[in-house]
């Protein structure tokens, strides 16, 4: 089995920074793309950033120059830096993992964590 645990959300005021963690752990053979997706309520979850193994990083453009995604792959951890947060991102944020194990290849999700920002 494989577990994703996500560390970093919190209150913050507007125009401040988060920076999220997410690592995976478990029947790990290797992890492709690691993205943070965003979900608030009676909205759709949406993709914000994703960082494949090869290097590629996509962002919704929303975040586009204001959130930074990295990964440290011997740790298999992937990071979101966020920056000149606004209301709008306020969310609850998942972190994604495509994971090869020894028997299967499939996403897993992590638990969430609740970003909120005041204005």
């Amino acid at each position: 089995q494989v577990q994703l645990v996500e560390s970093g959300g919190g209150l913050v005021q507007s125009g401040g920074s988060l920076r999220l963690s997410c690592a995976a752990s478990g029947n790990i053979f290797r992890v492709y793309a690691m993205a943070w997706y965003r979900q608030s309520p009676g909205k759709q979850r949406e993709l914000v950033a994703s960082f494949t193994l090869g290097g590629t990083t996509r962002y919704a453009d929303s975040v586009k120059g204001r959130f930074t995604i990295s990964r440290d792959n011997a740790k298999n951890t992937v990071f979101l830096q966020m920056n000149s947060l606004k209301p709008e991102d306020s969310a609850v944020y998942y972190c994604n993992a495509e994971v090869i194990s020894t028997t299967q290849q499939r996403d897993y999700w992590g638990q969430g964590t609740q970003v909120t920002v005041s204005s």
